[in-house]
């Protein structure tokens, strides 16, 4: 690949993770507060969508810069909060765990068969949501003082099914995208 090539590339990564760190904060405000104080939203989906769509690097900056932004007051979070209070708050463990989930939800196995290349990525997509959710439920029950066992419970038992049916349909989209080559290149 020639060096113009590379970065024609490189600048299309770049912008494709800011255009991604913009959806997630997008769907974060669409939000429905629950009385454990942690919101239903749609910011898995913009985070498994970012994994998807960008690879397990870019869609990890693409929620470093997520964090970043809302660390410096953006408000990029739920409920249109940012600062640090919203890190150090009930639901800075799954915020962190964004990182992790793009990540694992970016794995490309890059393998023949299409069949296992498919469950590969689905099955990465579902352990992105543990590593979201564990960090969350240990911060929250830190935080509100309840066991382990009560915050799973309440903060993250209710939330699989949402969170599941989200990173089936960020896949299934990306999906989409790739075969009518609104993705070509990536």
């Amino acid at each position: 690949m020639n060096e113009k090539a590379l970065n024609r590339s490189e600048i299309k990564k770049m912008a494709l993770t800011g255009l991604m760190t913009a959806v997630a904060a997008a769907l974060s405000q669409i939000s429905f507060p629950l009385p454990s104080g942690i919101p239903v939203t749609l910011q898995t989906f913009g985070v498994a969508l970012a994994g998807y769509i960008l690879g397990w690097k870019w869609g990890a900056v693409s929620m470093l810069l997520y964090i970043a932004l809302g660390t410096v007051g953006v408000p990029v979070f739920a409920g249109f909060k940012g600062g640090v209070s919203s890190l150090v708050g009930l639901t800075g463990g799954f915020i962190a765990g964004f990182v992790l989930m793009a990540a694992l939800c970016g794995v490309k196995p890059g393998i023949e068969n299409k069949k296992a290349e498919a469950v590969i990525e689905i099955v990465s997509g579902l352990l992105g949501i543990a590593a979201c959710h564990i960090p969350g439920v240990l911060w929250f029950s830190r935080l509100s003082g309840n066991t382990v066992a009560v915050s799973f419970l309440k903060v993250s038992l209710p939330y699989l099914p949402k969170d599941i049916v989200s990173v089936i349909g960020a896949w299934l989209l990306v999906r989409f995208l790739k075969k009518t080559g609104a993705l070509k290149g990536l």
